[in-house]
């Protein structure tokens, strides 16, 4: 399954790297996050909760950045295991250009399902992770448009 999307940000680039790459941030635009500890360098560790239709999990799993060209792209890779749910792997690759509005950011996204969730039909699936998507940039922009501090920015 494939997703792409561009958001314009009230922010300049920097600050929206820093952002990407924040794990309170992340934390706080990801769905149904209940934790995500760790760092950019050495990757996340997450703890996720999400219902796809009649199903709902706790998902584990690994985030690391690869690829990573600051403060203009990288690659985001993950996978989690929801136990008898099934299990979700993907990569996003994440571009930010500086515009008169703020900064650009354009992904383009692949997601692979297995277990039940395989099973539930691409037409479910596909628009749980639009909607999921959607929220994630939602937050993230909100979060960085209110002006919150990042981590490292707080260190």
């Amino acid at each position: 399954m494939e997703l792409s999307g561009t958001r314009t940000i009230a922010a300049d680039r920097a600050n929206v790297w820093a952002h990407l790459n924040d794990p309170e941030t992340l934390r706080a635009s990801i769905p149904g996050c209940q934790s995500l500890e760790g760092s950019a360098e050495d990757g996340f560790v997450a703890t996720v909760i999400q219902k796809i239709g009649p199903v709902k999990a706790t998902f584990k799993g690994k985030v690391t950045l690869t690829d990573i060209n600051a403060p203009e792209s990288y690659r985001i890779v993950g996978e989690g295991n929801g136990g008898i749910a099934g299990f979700a792997k993907g990569d996003a690759v994440v571009t930010l250009h500086e515009t008169d509005e703020g900064t650009e950011l354009t992904y383009q996204a692949n997601a692979a399902l297995g277990g039940k969730l395989a099973q539930m039909g691409s037409r479910l699936v596909g628009g749980v992770a639009k909607r999921l998507a959607g929220q994630f940039f939602d937050a993230f922009q909100a979060h960085v448009e209110r002006g919150e501090n990042t981590s490292e920015e707080d260190a």
